[in-house]
């Protein structure tokens, strides 16, 4: 409910004052007083506010919150715990009066303001009065008329209580303040030096006690010196400096009248979330427990938890950095989150979700989804008129499951819905029937295992020279290394939240290149190009002069800013004045270059003062390194300028805002250094010039930023597909989206000047929403280019020519003329496809057909996590080579939580993927596709059942038109998900076409009738085998690779396949090497017909019998070709 007693009346002329907030809502609530505000105050608010306003400090209106409050300009405002809803506090609020604006308005007006209360000075247990004054400004003849009201006022104060001092000291004597003990012929001397040993003036020292009392200052050098501290090692010391994490010290024991401690300040360090609390399920009843670990230096020492926005009140649950919450009610679901705080800053985790659910409701919906699978292109099904069979699918979530009673941040078990029964179904094919297994009911089981892996190559962005043996730090620690192609592959340990990974060039060739690396928390592999820029060559500067580093060197334009170090500014890490020679290297990533943006560090954002994570628009990053005339001690700078050229600002709201930020390597966050101002000056000869200029410090952070905080943002709503169908089904998860946003040349907003910042976004099962700066006043203001990447491999786009096709691009009209969709060839057919522009509009509250995607406002992000399949959205697709994959068991290899455990899973184990390939050669004019049938053939449970099959059409050698060559998956033989004994697959390989086989690997035959039992191979036409346990070779035409992720295990397998060698890869089919199979495959005569066929015209015929009176025709026909002998399946029975 929402008080408000006071209204703006009459025709005063009047202004609101700045918002106050002097009260936080611990305790009884939230007590915003007049009289408190006017003490700390006193010149900023009206002796008599004609109203009052109040908000959240989120910005929500009072009238908004749903809380009851009381406004009263007379008294302020006040909101009081225990009139709120059960399990609620009150939010914490900001005020602001409205004053009388016009001279006169009142008859108090001409009065000055009231001077500051006279000390107070009644002894202990005694009062005394406190005066106060103020003058009248008036200039009147008649002053006396104006200023009513008295010009000194007192009032009455008590003095301090009288207490006994019960101190005693082992060494000199007891203060007069009865805090610590004093030694009036010792004297304490010592230094305060950063860690990397400059020292450090204006730090202050206090004595730590019941009340810190501050001791004196460091002066210019650091040094400091105290009389009187006793030695007795008792007496404590803390040393604080703004930016500088406080430091503890304590006096050690001595007999000597001088002591001297040396002091080391570390730089403060932001909190930053280490693990942000898991959502959970719970019946009603029951108990979760949230946990939130933050990191910072100092540690964070206070935490606050809130319900839905809502600050939950910390004596009613007990939290810390836990909140446990007992008995729960369903008025307790929704979103929880918590706030960390220490001297540097404060910190927001992400939200997560409690859902409570009734003693008898099911935690997970029964009823499966729809989800269409295609079928192969024999299995065309007239029912539904399309290639397409709903196999159904359960929906992703967490579920209760069975837990024990224990509070834990993480539970021992958890639980996800998942299948809980399915059907086999038979699908009528042209002359076969394909099986497959149908979900017909969901249940709630345990997650699948799963690991979470971030690949990829590190290269450079100019010309993609990759780093070789680089090394790979995480958390400042080694995880790994880059290989020879500068190829990189990570375990993402399981509480990571952000993976921050510091890529480190021993031979000093590229940049240190710190990246914030998205991955997919459901598990799988993850594949990131990482562009590093390259190393600018050292020049050498003189310690003793000025030196001058111009920063951007585009062709045709002024540098964006200069350095300015001034003599005597280097330093050696002990802290030492350095003269001599430097060596210096300072490379500038200039946003002028669009080339650069995917070669920027971390990912532009810092950390607001209410904990949340806010955007930064770049104008320039760069990397310095100082080191002495022999390249071997690396150096310090201080009281460094930056000149920023104003004129490289074209958005003119950014001057105020432009700030220098540093790079926290571990954090990945962007962390201020230090404000700009505004100065015209003369550089040089040329003519007098506006400039930012910003003082800094090079001391333990090497990597700058010319940045400005932008609240202008929005989300863009982007899906990727396996093909141009764009069905649901299909999505695509995994896929690295990134966004480009680009700065517009003021009046050419088709000809963007400067990229400000990118974003790069992982896709799910729901597509990708990716943060971009936008604008709700011009369409264009901001523009960005969107990409897709999956693999290594680039996704097209949806044309934009020589028409909008809205139906294909996924967003409707009118609204896709407005965003400008561009696909990056849609002047120049040469140009890429894989890549498209938009304006990013911010989308109009009063166009209704503006409310439902692509672009959603800032503060509607779940709107778009959340947006159904029909909602506006853009795509981007693979594209489709020839070739098909069919499961029994469907499994999407991009969710690796939607594996199931059955007998007849292609992948018989989630977190462990064997991907095995066969290489065939086709000899004959035209390209053949290939089929691998795989089939249980030693295991009782699977035995003549299918697993899957796969369909690719071989390759054209380039150079010989006669041939070409195909590598076709097939199912490994080994241990099925029960891990209780082996499977020898039964995989048949099928040309599908008029074929014959040539030769088989000798080497593969030897294995093969070495490891029994073999199998039947009598027909000519395709090639049979119970697949091989051990991962054979090239020297077998055989490729197998393990790997914890399926699409990456493939991958691999594919390329060494291609490149017919066991350890290389290659795009490029090589026809000659590493083949297991040859046909030889011709243009059939018009009256016979294949085996395939014969099965199609008589479909009750059998494979033996179509055999059979193949070779009775070709006998007929005088045909002879050599009898191959028939060897009897043999099987083994299980020891």
């Amino acid at each position: 409910m929402f008080e408000k007693d006071w209204e703006l009346s009459g025709n005063w002329s009047n202004e609101w004052s700045t918002w106050f907030n002097v009260d936080h809502p611990g305790g009884q609530g939230d007590y915003e007083q007049l009289d408190a505000i006017r003490f700390y105050y006193h010149e900023r608010v009206c002796d008599s506010p004609r109203a009052l306003e109040a908000r959240t400090t989120d910005w929500t209106p009072a009238h908004s919150t749903g809380e009851t409050v009381h406004l009263d300009p007379r008294r302020g405002f006040w909101c009081v715990n225990a009139e709120q809803p059960e399990g609620r506090n009150c939010s914490n609020y900001a005020v602001r009066f409205l004053c009388p604006k016009a001279p006169g308005a009142a008859a108090e007006g001409v009065w000055g303001p009231w001077s500051e209360w006279s000390p107070c000075s009644a002894q202990c247990g005694g009062t005394a009065v406190q005066m106060r004054s103020r003058n009248c400004n008036s200039h009147s003849h008649h002053w006396e008329k104006e200023c009513i009201g008295p010009t000194v006022e007192g009032r009455m104060c008590k003095g301090p209580s009288c207490t006994v001092c019960n101190l005693s000291c082992p060494m000199g004597h007891v203060n007069a303040e009865c805090e610590a003990c004093m030694c009036e012929e010792h004297l304490l001397l010592g230094t305060v030096r950063t860690a990397a040993g400059l020292p450090v003036p204006g730090a202050a020292l206090l004595r730590v006690g019941k009340t810190a009392k501050l001791l004196t200052l460091t002066d210019h050098n650091g040094h400091f010196s105290i009389p009187g501290v006793c030695p007795d090692g008792n007496t404590t010391l803390r040393v604080k400096l703004e930016k500088y994490a406080p430091e503890t010290v304590t006096v050690p024991s001595s007999n000597d009248k001088v002591s001297v401690i040396h002091v080391k300040l570390q730089r403060a360090e932001k909190p930053h979330v280490l693990k942000n609390p898991e959502s959970k399920a719970r019946r009603e009843g029951q108990t979760a427990a949230f946990c939130c670990k933050v990191g910072g230096q100092p540690e964070p020492d206070n935490y606050l938890w809130y319900h839905n926005g809502t600050l939950l009140d910390r004596k009613q649950f007990q939290y810390d950095s836990t909140l446990v919450l007992k008995k729960l009610k369903k008025s307790q679901a929704g979103e929880y989150h918590c706030k960390a705080s220490n001297e540097a800053g404060t910190i927001k985790s992400q939200s997560a979700t409690l859902t409570v659910i009734g003693p008898e409701e099911p935690s997970c919906k029964p009823e499966p989804e729809s989800h269409l699978i295609r079928l192969p292109h024999d299995c065309y099904q007239n029912s539904s008129n399309s290639f397409f069979y709903d196999v159904g699918k359960c929906p992703t979530g967490t579920c209760t499951g069975q837990l024990d009673n224990g509070i834990r941040c993480k539970d021992t078990v958890s639980y996800c819905c998942g299948v809980e029964k399915m059907e086999q179904k038979q699908i009528t094919c042209k002359g076969y029937t394909l099986p497959t297994m149908v979900v017909t009911e969901c249940g709630c089981q345990k997650c699948v295992d799963t690991k979470v892996i971030v690949r990829g190559r590190a290269v450079a962005a100019d010309n993609g020279e990759p780093l070789r043996f680089g090394h790979v730090f995480m958390g400042g620690v080694r995880v790994s290394r880059t290989g020879y192609k500068g190829t990189f592959s990570i375990q993402v340990p399981f509480d990571t939240e952000r993976l921050v990974l510091t890529f480190v060039d021993h031979m000093k060739k590229f940049v240190n290149t710190t990246k914030v690396l998205p991955f997919n928390k459901k598990g799988g592999a993850v594949y990131h190009e990482v562009k590093l820029l390259r190393r600018k060559a050292p020049v050498t500067l003189l310690s003793s002069e000025t030196n001058m580093i111009s920063l951007g060197e585009k062709e045709g334009q002024d540098p964006i800013a200069e350095l300015q170090i001034p003599p005597n500014a280097f330093y050696r890490e002990n802290g030492e004045v350095y003269v001599g020679k430097v060596k210096a290297s300072v490379t500038f990533l200039d946003p002028r270059d669009i080339s650069t943006a995917t070669a920027a560090q971390s990912d532009l954002n810092f950390v607001g003062e209410e904990g949340d994570v806010l955007p930064l628009v770049t104008y320039g990053m760069f990397s310095v390194d100082f080191t002495d005339e022999a390249m071997t001690e690396s150096l310090n700078a201080g009281k460094v300028k930056v000149f920023l050229d104003s004129a490289q600002v074209r958005m003119p709201e950014h001057l105020s805002g432009m700030k220098l930020w540093s790079l926290n390597p571990e954090t990945g966050f962007w962390e201020e250094e230090g404000d700009f101002h505004l100065e015209k000056t003369r550089r040089g000869k040329r003519e007098e010039r506006s400039f930012l200029i910003g003082n800094m410090e090079i001391k333990e952070r090497r990597l700058f930023n010319l940045d400005v905080p932008e609240n202008r943002r929005c989300y863009v709503k982007v899906r990727a597909f396996r093909s141009e169908r764009f069905m649901p089904s299909e999505q695509v998860e995994g896929v690295v989206i990134t966004l480009i946003n680009m700065e517009p040349t003021p009046g050419f907003s088709s000809n963007p000047r400067a990229w400000g910042r990118f974003d790069s976004v992982i896709t799910g099962s729901n597509g990708a929403c990716l943060p971009a700066f936008c604008d709700d006043q011009k369409t264009d203001a901001y523009t960005a280019y969107v990409m897709a990447n999956i693999g290594g491999e680039e996704l097209e786009a949806v044309s934009s020519s020589p028409k909008f096709n809205p139906n294909a691009i996924g967003v409707p009209q009118p609204y896709l003329n407005k965003l400008g969709y561009r696909r990056t060839d849609h002047e120049d057919p040469k140009m890429k496809k894989t890549a498209f522009k938009m304006n990013v509009a911010k989308p109009s509250p009063n166009a209704a057909e503006e409310s439902n995607g692509p672009v959603y406002s800032f503060e509607n992000l779940k709107e778009c996590e959340e947006a159904p399949f029909t909602a506006g959205h853009f795509r981007f697709y693979r594209v489709e080579g020839d070739h098909y994959d069919y499961n029994t068991v469907h499994f999407n290899e991009d969710d690796p939580m939607s594996w199931t455990a059955d007998y007849l899973s292609w992948w018989p184990k989630p977190m462990e993927y064997r991907a095995c390939y066969i290489k065939v050669k086709i000899n004959g004019p035209k390209e053949i596709m290939v089929r691998s049938r795989n089939m249980g053939g030693t295991h009782p449970q699977t035995v003549g059942k299918l697993y899957g099959i796969r369909d690719a059409r071989s390759t054209r050698d380039m150079d010989q038109s006669n041939l070409s060559a195909v590598c076709l998956e097939f199912k490994c033989s080994g241990m099925l998900y029960d891990q209780d004994r082996v499977d020898r697959t039964l995989v048949k390989i099928i040309p599908q076409g008029s074929c014959k086989r040539d030769s088989v690997d000798s080497m593969l035959q030897e294995y093969l009738v070495n490891h029994l039992p073999l199998a039947v191979n009598n027909d000519t036409n395709e090639f049979t085998m119970l697949a091989p346990l051990d991962p054979l070779g090239h020297n077998y035409g055989i490729y197998t690779v393990t790997d914890q992720d399926p699409r990456t295990a493939k991958e691999i397998a594919l390329g060494r396949c291609f490149d017919g060698t066991s350890d290389g890869t290659s795009r490029v089919m090589k026809s000659n090497v590493g083949m297991a199979l040859t046909f030889t495959c011709g243009d059939r005569q018009a009256t016979r017909q294949s085996v395939f066929q014969a099965l199609q015209n008589s479909p009750g015929q059998t494979l033996v019998s179509a055999v059979r009176e193949s070779r009775r025709s070709r006998r007929q026909r005088g045909s002879r070709r050599p009898r191959i002998a028939q060897v009897p399946l043999r099987r083994t029975t299980a020891g």
